[in-house]
């Protein structure tokens, strides 16, 4: 049992030395008992997330999902301590949320922002992103932020430069999302080779398709059900889908472009492995060279057609 004059004489001591009547001390006690409320429930909570769950992204999902549910609750219930319920508590929240409307724009774009991709989910975390020429990871979303882990920049193949990005939710209403994961979760990388005009260019053609077989990443019937289902839901319609070898002239060379499909976070690694295998495919291949910037100097006496070369003669023996 609790001492009723024991509480008396300590909520008199509060209000002799700190000015508290016993409204702010309600309130006050009932602000910290909330708090640790809030606090506890939280991680006993995300204990249990992190017992029922093993899939890291379900587990994250649910975590933020918990606090976000139980800081919305917090906030009622502190209103409730601090502000209560009144004839005219519908004048005080319109001129509040007028006035914080005005002041706190930016905050209110990024919140409604964050429900936008809440709803929407235009991209989710585990997802690689570009938006206004910053490209990366998502690894986490907050309510006024979302933060990459960025890819390229100064780094070639879209690979991580190991910096952090963090980027306002507002943005999502001001530049385009590509989402380079969801739905079709492949892209098309292509890479050019040039061999020289006499080389045997339909014999390097059908290397560079071979090869390109081999590292494509619609092999499996896994990959072509995930072609199908996105085909379905976003109305993608691809000619080919198997590499395929595109064919045009150069000033130095015929180009033959491998245009295939590949995982985005795998581009470099499929470059490297496909490079080697055309390197070693041409080398042992004698009517097959690559084509380079080379300098060539043409005499027309010694080299034209016929009638050019009897002037030349003649000018040379006079």
């Amino acid at each position: 049992m609790i001492d009723t004059n024991s509480v008396e004489n300590i909520s008199d001591l509060i209000h002799q030395y700190l000015g508290w009547d016993a409204l702010m001390q309600r309130k006050i006690f009932g602000t910290l008992l909330v708090l640790v409320a809030f606090f506890v429930v939280r991680y006993i909570l995300h204990r249990f997330v992190r017992w029922k769950l093993d899939e890291l992204k379900r587990r994250y999902f649910a975590r933020k999902t918990v606090t976000y549910v139980l800081g919305f609750i917090t906030l009622i219930a502190l209103w409730q301590i601090w502000l209560g319920t009144g004839s005219g508590m519908a004048a005080y929240l319109g001129i509040l949320s007028a006035g914080m409307a005005i002041a706190l724009r930016d905050p209110l774009t990024n919140l409604a922002g964050w429900i936008f991709i809440s709803i929407r989910k235009p991209f989710m975390a585990g997802d690689r992103i570009e938006i206004n020429n910053v490209s990366g990871d998502i690894i986490d979303i907050e309510l006024f932020q979302f933060t990459l882990l960025e890819v390229g920049k100064n780094i070639h193949a879209e690979q991580s430069t190991g910096r952090i990005v963090h980027i306002p939710n507002g943005w999502t209403f001001q530049y385009a999302t590509i989402n380079y994961t969801q739905g079709f979760n492949f892209v098309w990388n292509e890479l050019a080779i040039i061999v020289t005009f006499e080389s045997n260019w339909k014999k390097a053609k059908a290397l560079i398709e071979e090869i390109g077989q081999k590292h494509t990443a619609i092999r499996s019937e896994h990959a072509a059900e995930q072609v199908r289902k996105a085909a379905r839901k976003y109305l993608i319609f691809f000619h080919h889908l198997t590499p395929i070898v595109w064919t045009s002239v150069e000033d130095i060379g015929v180009q033959l472009t491998l245009r295939y499909l590949c995982d985005p976070r795998k581009r470099r690694s499929s470059e490297c492995c496909i490079w080697e295998e055309i390197l070693e495919a041409f080398a042992n291949a004698d009517d097959i060279d690559f084509a380079y910037p080379t300098q060539r100097f043409y005499n027309n006496a010694l080299e034209g057609k016929p009638p050019f070369k009897n002037q030349g003669s003649e000018i040379s023996r006079k």
